[in-house]
């Protein structure tokens, strides 16, 4: 079947619908996954790296919230330049928003993170071009902070 003919092109509501929204654009990008009640994760390859980047979508109360990372945990003796390269990224891009991370995790990481309102209305099409972006944005984050922060 057709992506167009499978792929409904009507608005639908992010509050309801963000699975629904995720699961179609990580088939149509190819990219690996897996679900669990609490969330959608992707996987994608990072070029020049050993770590995969995972982009976790979650919905909290009142945002959907993709959470990105590669994995690598930083050393202590990292966490200083990470930081650096977070305000550097912060500064300059924003988008998505990149931190130090240590929730329940083994140890601190790099992380990036984009929001949307649950509230939000938008087409299938329109989902995946801001996925699509936020990807290649967290692409560009990481490749940065490999080549240029030697993190």
């Amino acid at each position: 079947m057709a992506d167009s003919e499978s792929t409904p092109t009507g608005e639908m509501e992010l509050g309801s619908s963000w699975r629904t929204l995720v699961r179609g654009w990580a088939v149509r990008s190819h990219y690996r996954s897996a679900e669990d009640a609490a969330a959608i994760s992707l996987e994608f390859d990072l070029a020049g790296s050993d770590h995969p980047v995972t982009v976790r979508f979650m919905a909290t109360r009142d945002l959907l919230v993709a959470f990105m990372t590669d994995g690598h945990i930083l050393k202590p003796d990292q966490l200083a330049l990470a930081a650096a390269a977070s305000n550097a990224w912060n500064t300059e891009q924003l988008i998505p928003m990149l931190s130090v991370w240590d929730v329940r995790g083994p140890g601190p990481c790099l992380a990036g993170v984009c929001t949307l309102p649950l509230t939000c209305r938008m087409t299938h099409q329109q989902f995946g071009a801001l996925a699509t972006k936020w990807t290649e944005h967290a692409r560009q984050m990481f490749t940065r902070c490999h080549r240029v922060f030697e993190l």
